[in-house]
């Protein structure tokens, strides 16, 4: 059976003492220390307990019929709690009526974009008491005096929405708002229920509803992506989507299955789909990972494979959907959990806790995390990277998560031709190459500590094991 943790709630009979959260990661050593708090445990807990509740279900029974969690369903049922942060949503989309974008020449970042964060800053507390149970801000202080749960909910709901100073949004503001819901959660703001039912509701209720409004958020303010790696990225500014989304398309499992590695759910459209403007049409009113593709076609020109040459390779994997979902938590755990320029902003209070968590396992050193600025290196350094004589660190991006090492000596790979994830190169038009024969480690069981980012491309050789 498939062992994923539940991300734990507090006893509603105690009490608390709650801390403001502040910022802790100041450096690239610090990522580390990231790595192995609770914070980071709580964060991936509730990523796989919601990524887990997207993949289809099969029925025990003889029919063994398959429920699938399409969005704009009625499979998917929506708690009041839900319903209240719509329309939390909601309300945020008409604050953008108050803050027309300005008119003057500018081709990116409007600085209305501004004002629309001044009025969400303003209301924050109004929104989060109209909007959220009362028992949810209410949980019992052990210091009366001191912060509330309210103010450690309101610095994640905050970040969630981009950078009103830099006039940029990324997945760093979308794992604000993964800690904004984890943190209800963590309060008893959703109801009990079975195992995947209100996470469920969560991500097809809540977290889908949150990406339309950021995509209207930056279109209106024509919002800058936020630490990006320009085109070798995999998204200017969204992760979730690909994980989830993966998962709606993966195979059917039963409660007791293991988590599939492989496969797809039959019907389900090809992953080559997100290079027809067709199929991601017609495919993106039901499927998040579809969803998210559609937007790059609303606001991107000229082919697939030359702006999205990452996301390209990747619709090339002949494993399917499930090795797909795989391959997205371990590079959101390389690209987003252990890269400085997008954690470093992230606050640690008592909800998210910067202390070391017992259980957690040192990670290895790792190109993954040494975007950032550098403490002198030491031997003992986990993951030091290199930095210029003046002690700042030169920004390094991967060219490929997972991806088989290069010589040094090795010329880059030309445009359209990343040494992408997971996947052979892929050139439009052409054969693919053999993707060299590797196996990954089993992450279907939420591991103790951090998740490990494999060196491995996600798919194996057809030929080989």
């Amino acid at each position: 059976m498939d062992s994923v943790r539940v991300l734990p709630r507090l006893d509603p009979s105690g009490s608390y003492k709650f801390t403001t959260p502040s910022k802790r990661i100041h450096d690239h050593p610090d990522v580390a220390e990231f790595l192995v708090s609770r914070a980071y445990g709580d964060l991936t807990t509730f990523l796989l307990q919601l990524n887990r509740s997207m993949f289809p279900v099969r029925s025990t029974e003889e029919d063994g019929t398959v429920q699938t969690w399409p969005l704009n369903s009625e499979a998917v049922e929506f708690s009041a709690p839900v319903r209240q942060l719509q329309q939390l949503l909601l309300r945020l989309e008409a604050i953008l009526d108050e803050a027309p974008p300005d008119t003057g020449p500018r081709r990116f970042g409007n600085i209305s974009f501004r004002k629309w964060y001044q009025i969400v800053e303003s209301r924050a507390a109004q929104l989060l008491e109209e909007f959220l149970a009362p028992e949810v801000l209410q949980t019992q202080s052990a210091d009366p005096q001191g912060p509330s749960a309210r103010e450690e909910l309101t610095a994640y709901f905050l970040g969630s929405w981009g950078s009103a100073q830099r006039l940029d949004y990324g997945t760093g503001h979308e794992l604000s708002f993964l800690a904004f819901l984890a943190g209800i959660w963590k309060l008893n703001g959703f109801p009990l229920a079975d195992r995947g039912v209100e996470e469920r509701a969560i991500v097809v209720g809540v977290i889908e509803p949150y990406l339309e409004l950021i995509r209207s958020i930056i279109k209106t303010y024509t919002l800058e992506p936020a630490g990006s790696h320009g085109v070798w990225g995999l998204d200017d500014h969204s992760f979730l989507p690909y994980i989830f989304g993966s998962a709606q398309l993966s195979p059917a499992i039963t409660p007791s299955d293991r988590t599939p590695e492989e496969g797809s759910l039959t019907d389900a459209p090809s992953p080559n789909g997100v290079a027809k403007a067709n199929i991601v049409a017609r495919e993106r009113r039901h499927n998040m990972y579809f969803s998210a593709i559609g937007f790059i076609y609303d606001v991107k020109r000229g082919p697939f494979w030359e702006h999205s040459p990452m996301l390209f390779d990747i619709s090339g994997i002949p494993a399917g959907w499930a090795k797909i979902n795989k391959g997205m938590i371990k590079m959101y755990n390389a690209e987003v959990l252990s890269k400085f320029p997008v954690v470093q902003h992230f606050p640690f209070g008592s909800l998210f806790s910067w202390d070391r968590d017992p259980n957690a396992v040192a990670p290895p050193s790792s190109i993954h995390s040494s975007s950032g600025p550098q403490r002198k290196p030491t031997p003992t350094d986990p993951g030091s990277t290199s930095a210029s004589n003046d002690g700042s660190a030169e920004l390094t991006t991967t060219k490929a998560p997972w991806a088989t090492p290069r010589s040094t000596a090795a010329a880059p790979p030309p445009m359209g031709a990343t040494a992408a994830p997971w996947a052979s190169t892929r050139l439009p038009d052409s054969a693919r190459p053999p993707v060299p024969s590797t196996r990954l480690p089993d992450t279907s069981r939420m591991p103790p500590g951090p998740m490990a980012s494999t060196r491995a491309p996600w798919a194996r050789n057809p030929d080989g094991p």
